[in-house]
């Protein structure tokens, strides 16, 4: 399997890495409301609404990345650019976790927009 597939397969993984801090923090609010999880995610708070934001956000992005890495293996576009661009992408995520989970905007949106030029980059690297 290629490196941008493993990437791809990794930022499947992320969404779901995304959403346990967001379990944890309805845990901390009463237990988990299984039987109405978004509502009780409606009322979080702090941390809690930060965790749901970048677990919403890892769903979000995570089309985008993926049609980049099928433009690029569809077009037989190959190589070391290819490569950077989806281990960038995943780093990218998780520090942009991380920075979410830690309330530091600007760096966060800093890292977002890292993450979004890789996708397009990507799609666009059949053309470059």
């Amino acid at each position: 399997m290629s490196i941008p597939f493993w990437c791809l397969f990794i930022a499947a993984l992320l969404i779901y890495v995304a959403r346990a801090p967001v379990a944890k923090a309805m845990q901390k609010e009463g237990g988990y409301d299984n039987r109405n999880p978004r509502a009780q995610q409606a009322q979080l708070k702090g941390f809690g609404a930060r965790a749901l934001a970048a677990h919403q956000n890892s769903i979000e992005i995570f089309p985008l990345f993926a049609a980049g890495v099928l433009m690029a293996h569809v077009t037989q576009t190959q190589g070391y650019f290819v490569d950077l661009l989806a281990v960038v992408f995943i780093l990218s995520r998780i520090l942009y976790l991380f920075l979410y989970w830690r309330d530091l905007a600007t760096a966060r949106s800093t890292t977002w927009v890292v993450g979004l030029v890789c996708c397009l980059l990507l799609m666009l690297s059949p053309a470059l």
